[in-house]
């Protein structure tokens, strides 16, 4: 009786094995090749480089912080501003800095009507970076 064989006829019939000996040789001749070029990549020319001392300087643009309550009222920092004068705070801020930025806070329950004229008189105003602030959570439909 044949070791591996289940035939009765004494037939031999073809293994399905997996002949590991060509897989062991490729991964040898690739693990001689990566030995012989990993100190090639990190082969550095050296350079002697001038020595310079400077701190950096960190330009924070000016950034307004607009809130809308739920009553429609706008906000800039903590100072209620009426709609008429709205636009012209915003061009006091782009005078004062021409890359301000503005982060736009609106209640839930805020109109979209008094968000979009809030958008549109910084528009107006020259302002050009707008962002919206949310509170993060889960999503409305999970």
């Amino acid at each position: 009786m044949t070791m591996g064989s289940f035939n009765s006829q004494n037939h031999p019939m073809p293994t399905a094995e997996i002949n590991m000996t060509p897989l062991v040789d490729v991964m040898l001749v690739l693990l001689i090749i990566f030995i012989i070029t990993a100190p090639l990549m990190t082969h550095q020319v050296p350079v002697d480089l001038p020595r310079a001392s400077s701190t950096p300087t960190p330009e924070k643009p000016l950034t307004l912080q607009v809130s809308i309550d739920a009553d429609n009222h706008v906000f800039i920092a903590a100072e209620a501003v009426d709609t008429n004068s709205l636009e012209a705070r915003f061009r006091d801020a782009v005078a004062q800095d021409a890359k301000v930025e503005m982060h736009l806070r609106a209640d839930r329950a805020t109109r979209y009507e008094a968000v979009a004229e809030t958008m549109s008189a910084a528009r107006r105003a020259g302002l050009t970076k707008i962002g919206f602030v949310t509170q993060p959570g889960q999503a409305a439909g999970g």
